[in-house]
């Protein structure tokens, strides 16, 4: 009498093709990373492409990039608002109350929507809701350390695209609209002074810079442990406010560095983003580069100003 044989996997070969399976997720999972990150990426770069396209259109409309403030209000609406028509968002743009300041109750039903092309994909978010719609693309307010015209003895008014009461018209960047940043990326803050986020706080050094190089130092010298240095960890929140701290950066520090702020009226915030190695910008002429965090520090400063007649390296 024959037999018969059960044909099956022993113990020892199906932990084998267990193992084989584990390997092979362990080799696909960081290029299926990869590929979300690129697709993060790209989607990223088209929502700068259409802030540039709506600024050129907000030109060909009114002569000048937005204006962040018409009446010099401390609270002022942001010039992102101005943007909304040309980026479909006019029903939006027809709640918003330019007569209030932003945080008037006026501007809460505007104040609390996300728009989806300020925010890049692969931005993480610790700000609470409450806060309202937030942003990751910023104005260039130039490459000096005031916030905005000088009211500083000795300090030259900021020289980018962005200030509170002045209208920069594309015949006014004369170090060419392919040599000036108009907007770059920033992350969103932790939401708390009671905790130390490097990459996204503003801190407060407590120091007094006169020039950009003093303050790059100072920021760079201080303990971002030392949580009584912290400036301002609400970043990025809400699009509707302009602030050094919600929508606007400097040329002063390098991309992916530190940020701070020093009283009175003196800051360096800079650009960064969750992207390996450097962050999207947008020019004014509407293209947008990925900028290395390794670039050239005299470089980076150049890109911030509309007008100064800097000799533009390899960017």
């Amino acid at each position: 009498m024959t037999r018969s044989r059960r044909s099956g996997f022993t113990l020892i070969e199906l932990l084998v093709v267990i193992a084989i399976i584990a390997i092979l997720i362990a080799l696909l999972l960081p290029a299926v990373q990869q590929a979300r990150e690129a697709a993060r990426r790209t989607q990223c770069r088209n929502n700068l492409k259409q802030l540039g396209l709506a600024i050129h259109n907000y030109h060909d409309n009114y002569g000048c990039i937005p204006i962040a403030d018409v009446n010099g209000s401390s609270t002022p609406i942001s010039a992102h608002a101005r943007l909304l028509p040309g980026m479909d968002q006019a029903p939006l743009f027809n709640l918003v109350n330019f007569n209030v300041p932003y945080n008037h109750v006026n501007n809460d039903p505007v104040r609390v929507i996300q728009v989806p092309a300020f925010l890049c994909p692969s931005n993480t978010d610790g700000l609470p809701s409450t806060l309202g719609g937030r942003n990751n693309y910023y104005w260039n307010a130039g490459n000096g350390i005031v916030m905005y015209d000088s009211g500083l003895t000795g300090q030259p008014a900021a020289n980018g695209v962005i200030y509170h009461t002045r209208k920069i018209a594309f015949r006014d960047v004369t170090d060419g609209l392919s040599n000036t940043a108009a907007m770059a990326e920033k992350m969103t803050g932790d939401g708390s002074n009671g905790v130390s986020s490097p990459r996204t706080d503003t801190f407060q050094p407590g120091t007094y810079p006169t020039t950009p190089d003093e303050a790059l130092q100072q920021c760079n010298a201080m303990d971002p442990a030392d949580l009584s240095k912290q400036g301002y960890s609400n970043v990025g929140a809400p699009w509707l406010q302009q602030y050094h701290s919600t929508n606007q950066y400097n040329h002063v520090l390098p991309p992916n560095g530190r940020s701070c702020m020093y009283p009175p009226g003196r800051i360096s915030t800079t650009a960064n983003s969750q992207h390996t190695g450097g962050v999207h910008m947008l020019l004014c002429d509407g293209s947008v580069r990925f900028i290395s965090e390794n670039l050239d520090l005299k470089i980076w400063r150049s890109l911030g100003s509309v007008a100064g007649s800097e000799v533009l390296g390899e960017f």
